[in-house]
């Protein structure tokens, strides 16, 4: 009979990095898209393209499904008073139309300029002006991917992801951003 040598352990189980719950890939806010294996960052932000709020969602998931509680976020301070959750005009794109949002926002009492898409059968006025303030949200998208991380998004946790797109929009309206 050859030495043989047995190692016992006190706590018999699942290595320690096993032992947490496993997330899905939803939960992490991870899907497929028509890119690949991806992430969305909705993002609401002001007139002046800062960073109000965001959430991130799997690359499949609709636009339209997080609009809503997109709106219920992120407080903005207008002067004296307690802030305000309402805007007063919101400006979207073709992604967050749809009856049950336009609904919502009439509710409200928020203005949208929505564009339609072409299957929808009512094709009321739209302001091709106003539209064109898209463009702040897309600048601040831009803005936030010059930080690597979060063009490729590294992290595997989508706290971490969150954390490092809160980090990035503090650094880039704080004092120490570089600005032309």
């Amino acid at each position: 009979m050859g030495d043989s040598f047995y190692r016992l352990h006190d706590c018999a189980g699942t290595p320690a990095c096993c032992r947490g719950k496993k997330s899905s890939a939803e939960a992490e806010a991870l899907g497929r898209s028509r890119g690949g294996f991806s992430t969305k960052i909705h993002i609401r932000c002001e007139n002046q393209g800062q960073l109000i709020t965001f959430l991130l969602t799997p690359g499949q998931e609709s636009d339209v499904n997080l609009a809503e509680p997109l709106m219920e976020q992120g407080a903005i301070r207008r002067g004296v008073g307690r802030p305000q959750l309402r805007p007063k005009r919101l400006v979207a794109d073709k992604g967050y139309t749809g009856h049950k949002f336009r609904s919502y926002l009439r509710r409200r009492g928020i203005r949208y300029t929505i564009p339609k898409r072409k299957d929808e059968k009512h094709r009321g006025r739209f302001d091709k002006e106003l539209y064109r303030k898209r463009n702040i949200v897309e600048r601040l998208i831009n803005r936030l991917k010059q930080f690597r991380r979060i063009a490729t998004r590294y992290d595997k946790r989508a706290a971490n992801f969150s954390a490092m797109i809160t980090l990035a929009a503090i650094f880039l309206f704080s004092q120490f951003a570089y600005t032309p």
